[in-house]
């Protein structure tokens, strides 16, 4: 993994020719919170008791979506339709039971560490989830005091369209008062990346679930780590890239061949 190809191969084909970075947009459950293995139980669950059989790993691919995009992929799979207003409901309802019963889910190892980079460079940060679980959004600022204001968030409820429309990302750079040329996203589900690939931000992928990593790249990832740690050891390196001179270069022009 080359950072500084990813980089460049990104600038060229967006045609920004530089990255003037102001923000960086996270997701929320599997990059700020360890909470995948509790949603997916949950989901799970819920959908059990809703008589509806489920592979807990299908939900890690369709996170990001709202809790009603979620319930819609099952319900055009099994029944050729949307979930009505009252289904979409009850089965969150449900949903958030079984979450809200399970253990605390912890903070994702070493986010504290890019969010320190954040702060050291004088970037904002924007909350964009496709989430609704107030267990967690309430758990923002005592785990990160400071640092996701109230007016940076862009939750399930902001929305019309949750992931992978482009959306929620296109609401957290106005929320945020910059372009897509001056912001980046960290993501970890492939719907999270599309969403962001649609809105014209350059994509960092971390696979922080069970996700074979071609999907992340199918979806549009400008570059993916394994693993949070991963990113955490090179993030400042990467913030430092987009500053450096040489990649406020002029948009390339195409080149002929004699």
């Amino acid at each position: 993994m080359d950072i500084r190809e990813s980089i460049r191969q990104f600038l060229v084909s967006s045609g920004y020719g530089r990255i003037r970075l102001k923000a960086v947009l996270f997701d929320m459950d599997g990059v700020l919170f360890d909470s995948m293995k509790n949603h997916t139980l949950a989901w799970q669950k819920a959908m059990a008791a809703r008589g509806i059989s489920a592979d807990r790993n299908e939900f890690y691919l369709y996170e990001g979506c709202t809790g009603k995009g979620t319930i819609d992929q099952f319900f055009r799979q099994i029944y050729g339709r949307e979930a009505d207003e009252k289904e979409v409901e009850q089965i969150y309802q449900a949903k958030s039971r079984f979450f809200n019963e399970m253990p605390t889910v912890e903070i994702m190892p070493g986010i504290r560490d890019i969010l320190f980079d954040l702060k050291k460079y004088g970037l904002k940060a924007i909350l964009v989830t496709g989430s609704a679980q107030h267990s967690l959004l309430d758990r923002l600022e005592k785990e990160f005091p400071g640092v996701f204001l109230p007016a940076y968030r862009v939750t399930a409820a902001d929305v019309k369209q949750g992931k992978p429309s482009p959306e929620p990302y296109l609401r957290g750079l106005a929320k945020a008062g910059v372009r897509a040329d001056e912001a980046l996203v960290i993501e970890n589900a492939p719907m999270g990346v599309q969403a962001a690939v649609a809105a014209g931000i350059f994509t960092i992928a971390v696979n922080t679930g069970p996700i074979p990593p071609q999907k992340l790249y199918e979806a549009g990832a400008d570059i993916l780590f394994p693993d949070m740690l991963s990113l955490v050891a090179v993030f400042g390196e990467i913030v430092g890239l987009f500053k450096e001179e040489y990649l406020c270069q002029e948009r390339r022009s195409p080149t002929t061949s004699e």
